[in-house]
C-alpha cells in the first residue's frame, strides 16, 4: 500500500458461515430467533438479521458439506443478548440442544449452539459488566 493510499476499517458487512443445505439452515437459524432479511436461493444465499443492525449473518450454501461439520475448523460468532440463561432455556424450548449448560465469562453469561454443520454460535450477556454492553 503506496502512502498515498489509506483505508478505514468503518464495520462489519457480513459475517458468512457455510452450510451443506440453504433451506434447512433458515429453518435451523429462524428457530434460534433470527429472522431473515433475504435469501436468493438461485445464488445459494440468505441474509440473517442481528438486532436492529445493518450487517447479518450470510449463509451459503456449500453442497460439498452435505450434513456434517466442515473439514475445516468451525468459526465461532457470539452475539449480545439480554440474559444468556433465558437465551438457553427459549432455545431448548425450540428444540436446539446446547453444547454445554450456561458458563460464566469475564462480562456475564454465556450459552453455544452448533448449527448442523458444526458452525457455533454463542449467545452471551453482559450482566457482569453492563457497562460495556449495547444496554450499558
Amino acid at each position: 500500500m503506496s502512502d498515498d493510499e489509506s483505508y478505514e476499517l468503518l464495520g462489519f458487512d457480513h459475517v458468512l458461515l457455510s452450510v451443506g443445505d440453504l433451506g434447512e439452515a433458515v429453518r435451523f437459524y429462524e428457530r434460534a430467533g433470527f429472522t431473515a432479511a433475504f435469501r436468493f436461493d438461485e445464488a445459494g444465499i440468505a441474509l440473517l438479521r442481528v438486532g436492529g443492525e445493518t450487517p447479518g449473518i450470510l449463509l451459503r450454501a456449500e453442497e460439498a458439506l452435505g450434513h456434517r461439520p466442515p473439514p475445516w475448523a468451525s468459526p465461532r460468532l457470539w452475539l449480545e443478548v439480554p440474559d444468556a440463561r433465558a437465551a438457553a432455556r427459549t432455545l431448548v424450548d425450540a428444540g436446539i440442544e446446547a453444547l454445554d449448560e450456561p458458563f460464566p465469562v469475564a462480562t456475564g453469561w454465556t450459552v453455544e449452539v452448533a448449527d448442523p454443520w458444526g458452525n457455533v454460535l454463542g449467545f452471551t450477556d453482559y450482566s457482569k459488566r453492563p457497562e460495556l454492553g449495547r444496554r450499558g
